[in-house]
């Protein structure tokens, strides 16, 4: 099985919660910081870490999700997400991974994500979101 971790970025925004979207060119799709743990790490660790290396920013996780599920090629991947806010600074850090980073309202975030799997993650972080 391979192993996953990432966040639901929330933050107030001027018209109620939003959340972080990462557009990755190399998959041309739009999705939630995560990435594949390392050994040794314990999935809340890579949360932290992924979300870091994918925006520049340090996420301070919040609630943890049920685990999505899904094939990637004949290979199951679980992927443990947490909800999230931003400590410090939300200024985004392009890098070779991830080329933008938009901060949208719940609901036009819905309709961006490029996998149902990550809407129905958004459905569930936004029961546990406290914003």
């Amino acid at each position: 099985m391979i192993r996953a971790a990432g966040a639901v970025l929330w933050r107030k925004g001027p018209r109620g919660p939003e959340v972080a979207l990462i557009h990755r060119p190399r998959k041309a799709d739009w999705s939630f910081p995560k990435g594949k743990l390392v050994p040794g790490e314990t999935p809340r660790e890579a949360a932290v870490r992924e979300v870091r290396e994918e925006t520049g920013m340090v996420p301070a996780l919040g609630r943890a999700l049920r685990p999505a599920f899904y094939f990637k090629g004949w290979r199951l991947k679980r992927v443990d997400y947490w909800t999230a806010t931003v400590e410090g600074p939300e200024r985004f850090v392009a890098n070779r991974e991830v080329d933008r980073l938009e901060w949208l309202p719940v609901a036009k975030a819905r309709r961006r994500l490029t996998h149902d799997r990550d809407r129905r993650v958004l459905s569930a972080s936004a029961r546990k979101s406290r914003l």
